[in-house]
C-alpha cells in the first residue's frame, strides 16, 4: 500500500494545481481497493480544508466506486 502514497505525491508534483482530493481520486481509480485501505488514505493523504466533513461519507463511497469501476484505458 506504500505504493498509493508514492503514487499519489507524485500525482500531486505532477499536477501541483489540482487539490488532495482530485489527486486522490485519480490515484484510487481502477485500483480496486478495500473501503478499509480507501478510508484509511483518504484520512492520511487528503487535506481537511479540500471536502466538506459534512458530506465526508458520500465523499467516501464515490472514491471506492472510483476504485472497483472497470478501466477504460
Amino acid at each position: 500500500m506504500r505504493s498509493l502514497k508514492r503514487r499519489f505525491n507524485n500525482l500531486q508534483s505532477k499536477s501541483p494545481c489540482w487539490s488532495s482530493y482530485i489527486c486522490f481520486a485519480n490515484t484510487v481509480r481502477g485500483q480496486h481497493l478495500s473501503n478499509r485501505s480507501i478510508c484509511f488514505w483518504f484520512n492520511k493523504l487528503v487535506e481537511k480544508d479540500d471536502f466538506d466533513t459534512s458530506i465526508k461519507r458520500g465523499c467516501l463511497k464515490n472514491l471506492y466506486d472510483l476504485s472497483n469501476c472497470l478501466s477504460s484505458t
